[in-house]
């Protein structure tokens, strides 16, 4: 079995490895290092949860070990397509290089210019951004990238489904035709390989697991809910997941909700604050020191419920996460194998439940063809309540039933026949007029404007004044 030891790593690096407490690389971090170090191309293919971050980190910190970095000219980059997963990807770097004497920055939205640029001004040898705030301290004249020796691009499929495949493609422009590129992805989409095709160059190719899988680890199932109304959808929904979490119990020491939307993330945190259930929000729209105290809350086990969007569903390294519950089932199916990589991480076990309603029933079918497995299905655990029977329209209550009596009466004063026409006319009273004696029109003449015309209609103007 491979070690780290065998990976001709620097002896510094290998023992921050050993501090952290690892000893045995994963099958993606003994396949990626050796080429790594070599400095060939690297294309890593590998599922969510697999040490990726470590794969490009630990070369990377062996190769910069020697050189000193100038002013705005970083030595190296790792584009990522999140702040989170930019966060993470410096924390690891923190964890391997403490004791290498190497720089770093960390370019991301939500965190002042005036500090970044001071970072960079001293000259970094890593730099760790998102595509959008890199470019904007390129435009900003404040950051030069024809220094870049080692070029990564972190989660190139998630990269491609937020729209930033145009940034990286610009990136990459603007950096050395010389540096060697690391690329990692869990899915091969055909504008992914497109690009690998366009800027790798005799790439090592390590593909550890079928593109796409999940992680055997996981429990998978799916509870298919019908709402009794469309409007209604929602907090029906939500009514499933309370129970859902009730119904793990204590197996469930921590779990991360998914929605699909921002504002259902909202909703359903507040829902389950209303309902007594320790829970917190984030997505992209949240202020980046709220997303960043949500997310240590949750690491730190001070929280229990994450619920998020897919901000969080990629490349967020919580080794403990036990359940995920998925309120929606996700709009591309790719984006389930991320979701469910939160749990089940590094060999532990873990669970994933999908709630699922009738319009959700093709992107489940897709999820299904894509992981080549067919998702176990739970019982609803809330029991639809019983339709209580309205009563019918022609049946009226006793109250209103006309008295039999009476009735019996009637049919003895006219017989068994059905009353004629001549019987109804006379039987009905005649109806008081409404429009008094002008009631009967054809028995006097129309009074109008001839003959009846008011005498003083006829007088002149001066005759009407002078009266």
């Amino acid at each position: 079995m491979t070690k780290f030891t065998d990976l001709n790593l620097n002896p510094k690096v290998l023992k921050a490895i050993e501090e952290a407490g690892y000893e045995t690389p994963t099958p993606i971090q003994a396949g990626a290092i050796p080429p790594a170090l070599e400095g060939r191309d690297v294309l890593g293919i590998a599922q969510t949860g697999t040490g990726k971050t470590a794969s490009f980190t630990l070369p990377m910190i062996t190769l910069l070990a020697r050189g000193r970095a100038r002013a705005r000219m970083p030595r190296s980059l790792v584009l990522c397509p999140t702040r989170e997963l930019a966060a993470q990807v410096a924390e690891n770097f923190d964890t391997y290089a403490k004791h290498v004497k190497l720089t770093k920055a960390l370019l991301i939205g939500g965190v002042s210019f005036k500090e970044q640029d001071a970072l960079i001004d001293k000259g970094v040898d890593v730099l760790i951004a998102t595509p959008g705030r890199l470019l904007d301290h390129f435009e900003r004249g404040k950051l030069l990238l024809t220094g870049v020796q080692i070029m990564v691009v972190d989660e190139a499929d998630r990269m491609l489904d937020m729209g930033f495949i145009p940034d990286i493609e610009r990136i990459f422009s603007l950096t050395p035709f010389t540096r060697q590129t690391l690329f990692f992805s869990a899915t091969m989409a055909p504008e992914i390989e497109r690009i690998t095709n366009t800027f790798l160059s005799g790439p090592a190719r390590i593909e550890v697991a079928r593109q796409a899988t999940a992680s055997e680890t996981i429990e998978q199932a799916v509870v298919q809910v019908k709402p009794s109304r469309r409007d209604r959808e929602g907090s029906e929904k939500r009514t499933v997941l309370r129970a859902l979490i009730d119904g793990e119990g204590d197996k469930l020491t921590n779990g991360i909700i998914f929605c699909n939307r921002k504002t259902d993330v909202d909703i359903c945190a507040k829902s389950l604050k209303k309902y007594g259930y320790d829970a917190a929000a984030i997505h992209g729209d949240l202020d980046q020191s709220q997303r960043t105290r949500t997310l240590d809350s949750f690491r730190e086990g001070s929280l229990r419920i994450l619920v998020a969007s897919d901000v969080a569903a990629r490349g967020l390294d919580v080794p403990s996460v036990s359940h995920v519950f998925n309120f929606d089932v996700p709009g591309h199916a790719e984006d389930y194998v991320h979701r469910i990589g939160r749990t089940g991480r590094a060999g532990r076990e873990g669970k994933a439940i999908t709630i699922c309603t009738p319009r959700d029933e093709k992107a489940l079918d897709a999820v299904e063809k894509l992981i080549q497995k067919e998702i176990k299905r739970l019982d609803n655990p809330v029991k639809p309540e019983p339709k209580q029977e309205k009563p019918s329209r022609s049946a009226k209550p006793d109250a209103a039933k006309p008295d039999t009596a009476k009735q019996d009466t009637a049919k003895a004063d006219t017989g068994s026949r059905a009353p004629r026409k001549e019987d109804k006319a006379a039987q009905k009273p005649e109806r008081a007029s409404s429009r008094g004696k002008y009631s009967k029109r054809d028995d006097k003449a129309v009074v109008g404007m001839g003959d009846h015309l008011p005498s003083f209609i006829a007088l002149s103007f001066a005759e009407r004044r002078a009266s």
